[in-house]
């Protein structure tokens, strides 16, 4: 764990509105301690790897979120690159009518469609019964 981050004490530090991305965070245990707000971490494994999130930081600015996330998540050479974003920079797409169209272009999904399903509802409206598998 990198130095001044203690993830108790950043759990405990979040408000509801602030691990939305609302800004920074005070912590409980000192006024005297700088603001602290949320950093995400997005680690690559290796070359070639997608990006994925590895955790958080909290952290006063982005030079010292970067020297805890490369503490925390690239000292074991775990990681070949991190990404640091400031959590409140992060937009969350949450519109119904973006993430869930109303069109069914499962054709563009590598698998395709699958026509098994579709044949079989064709049948059943049309009240035939499947064919029975022919034999050589």
């Amino acid at each position: 764990m990198g130095p001044g981050v203690d993830p108790g004490r950043a759990a405990r530090g979040m408000s509801a509105k602030s691990a939305a991305g609302a800004g920074p965070v005070a912590s409980p245990t000192s006024a005297a301690d700088p603001l602290l707000e949320a950093w995400e971490v997005f680690r690559q494994e290796k070359d070639g790897d997608p990006m994925r999130h590895g955790g958080s930081v909290m952290a006063p600015d982005a030079e010292l979120a970067t020297h805890y996330a490369r503490e925390m998540y690239g000292r074991r050479q775990e990681s070949v690159r991190l990404w640091v974003v400031r959590r409140s920079d992060v937009h969350d797409l949450d519109d119904a009518d973006l993430l869930q169209p109303p069109l069914d272009r499962s054709f563009k999904k590598p698998g395709g469609y699958v026509m098994r399903d579709k044949l079989a509802a064709a049948r059943a409206q049309s009240g035939q019964a499947k064919p029975k598998a022919r034999s050589k």
